[in-house]
């Protein structure tokens, strides 16, 4: 009699395959650039080895279940992608299980019976800036008890936000360049009274200065000011992105990067690229970043000593913040010979130029084998107090 037809035991069924979420998109203004970022992740995973459900996040904030087309998550003509074009309904929306016990993902949409898409074993949070790179989406994947790909709450809440990181980094002993916080009450109560300590601290260390938000990445609302003239529509181009922002000294040198990755034993670092001057752009901002760009020169050309200092202050700052799974540290090496931490990025680029994924190509770790890496660690974790 044949078995062919007949139902499989517990004991013969073929074990399931790990379940990926990748997240991408969000309400910040690094929406299109996550998207970016997803879909080279897409790309990469081993089908083989993992199930994926892509889910996108709209600039409204509405989870949406999306296309599994990482091709149509490019930039093309100087245009960066948005969920809603990927979006399989403009109604639907993704629940995530706030049950512990229960990592069951639902899809819903008005009128109809609530829909079990199962389990998920590990989200891949590919979002950058506010609404999810800052520790938001952390907290909600800790309450849902499910494992996730970088690093936790303070981490991420931490590194998001370069006021806080700086001061971590000093606490720690690491090397900051001078810089200066305006807080929203400190605008909105007295301007002249905050912008004159901006004047102030441009008359202690010169112009150029360099104003930022202080929540956000990808070189978005920044702005180089050479001279009084500038200030205010600097402030404004700042604000648009966040109420708090920063104002930070000109230093000038060579802007040195280097990744740092969790491996079972510990964080260990690349080896160091360093960030090219692009024609026509007066610094490394948004358009000079990822639509103007020229190649990074991977490896950085430093002396031995210098790329093992700059591969050790970045698994230190790695530490500092409590970080875990990835970091990108970026430096500026000094005229004088020094490093000095710029900031880090909890979850880097991993568009295909992106500076991360192209700094462990030269270590050794190719591209699909990083991000299985990135989410072999997660699975290893736990949530909760760690």
């Amino acid at each position: 009699m044949s078995t062919e037809n007949l139902p499989q035991s517990p004991e013969q069924q073929p074990p399931r395959k790990p379940r990926v979420a990748v997240v991408f998109g969000g309400r910040s203004s690094e929406h299109g650039i996550s998207m970016v970022t997803a879909g080279a992740v897409l790309r990469a995973i081993d089908r083989t080895k993992y199930d994926v459900l892509p889910i996108g996040i709209t600039r409204e904030g509405r989870w949406v279940l999306t296309a599994d087309e990482p091709e149509r998550m490019a930039i093309t003509e100087r245009r960066t992608p948005d969920v809603e074009e990927l979006a399989e309904s403009s109604e639907g929306g993704v629940i995530l299980p706030v049950d512990p016990a229960n990592r069951e993902v639902v899809y819903s949409e008005p009128g109809s019976v609530p829909k079990a898409l199962g389990e998920v074993d590990v989200v891949f949070p590919m979002l950058h800036g506010p609404y999810g790179e800052d520790g938001t989406l952390q907290g909600l994947l800790e309450l849902s008890g499910v494992p996730y790909v970088g690093s936790g709450v303070l981490a991420s809440a931490v590194g998001q936000d370069k006021e806080y990181m700086k001061r971590v980094f000093i606490s720690f002993g690491l090397p900051v360049g001078p810089y200066v916080v305006i807080r929203p009450r400190e605008w909105e109560l007295d301007e002249s009274t905050a912008r004159k300590k901006i004047i102030d601290f441009a008359g202690e260390h010169g112009w150029p200065l360099f104003v930022k938000p202080a929540r956000a990445g990808s070189s978005i609302g920044i702005t180089k000011v050479d001279d009084l003239s500038g200030l205010d529509e600097a402030i404004a181009a700042a604000r648009q992105h966040d109420p708090k922002f920063l104002v930070e000294a000109l230093l000038r040198g060579r802007e040195i990067e280097c990744g740092v990755l969790e491996f079972e034993d510990g964080p260990r670092a690349s080896v160091p690229a360093e960030i090219p001057p692009v024609q026509s752009h007066d610094y490394y901002d948004f358009e000079a970043k990822y639509i103007d760009s020229t190649p990074g020169l991977v490896p950085a050309p430093l002396t031995p000593e210098q790329s093992a200092e700059v591969r050790r202050l970045a698994v230190e700052a790695f530490d500092a913040a409590s970080c875990e799974g990835l970091v990108r540290a970026d430096f500026f090496l000094t005229e004088d010979g020094t490093f000095v931490i710029n900031e880090i990025n909890t979850m880097p680029g991993f568009t295909p130029i992106s500076m991360y994924p192209q700094m462990w190509e030269a270590t050794g770790v190719p591209y699909p084998e990083l991000v299985d890496r990135l989410i072999q660690a997660a699975l290893r974790r736990s949530t909760g107090l760690r």
